[in-house]
């Protein structure tokens, strides 16, 4: 007989399940990702699962939440330590954003396993309204736009940062190239 699991707050048994949901992830592939299957590799009870998530739909959603705010907490943490000259933010920016693929490879997968969730368009919506915010923050004291201006113009290089990031994932492009047309493109913004 097996020891029984600790006891754990209701926050920790949620990170606790999100670490093993990553691991799955990783070792096995988002389709793997179940319910059931995140209780076996977990070692609990099925209701405990189900309990945090109610459905795989709202599992993945959790976990694909998760990786984004490892993704903004490093880009926000590269923004801090940046020089403050436009063309070393932008590359912060840029390098960031192509080093969340190579570093978070479950971010992808989980985000193809959603594909189609009305919640997952929504979160997105959220997201980049959340990144365009942030790029124009860390741009504005390089641009003489006004705020809207230059926020609307960062949806658009997150736009198209996503189209360079399908051309790097095709193998049409480096990852230099594809840091350096970004850049190019933020700096673009700045320029009335």
């Amino acid at each position: 007989m097996g020891t029984p699991p600790t006891r754990l707050s209701k926050e920790a048994r949620r990170e606790q399940l999100l670490d093993a949901a990553l691991t799955i992830v990783r070792t096995r592939g988002a389709d793997e990702l179940t319910l059931p299957t995140l209780a076996e590799v977990a070692r609990v009870s099925r209701p405990i699962v189900y309990d945090h998530f109610a459905t795989r739909a709202g599992l993945l959603l959790a976990l694909y939440l998760r990786l984004d705010e490892q993704y903004r907490d490093r880009l926000a943490q590269a923004l801090r330590d940046a020089e403050p000259a436009a063309s070393r933010v932008a590359r912060v920016m840029s390098e960031a954003y192509f080093t969340c693929a190579t570093d978070l490879p479950e971010f992808t997968a989980v985000s193809a396993a959603l594909k189609g969730s009305p919640a997952l368009e929504a979160t997105q919506r959220d997201m980049v309204e959340h990144y365009a915010t942030l790029m124009a923050t860390a741009l504005r004291p390089h641009s003489g736009l006004d705020g809207e201006a230059l926020r609307l113009r960062c949806v658009g290089v997150l736009g198209a940062a996503e189209a360079v990031a399908a051309e790097l994932n095709r193998g049409r492009a480096t990852a230099e190239d594809a840091v350096a047309a970004l850049t190019d493109l933020i700096l673009g913004t700045l320029r009335h």
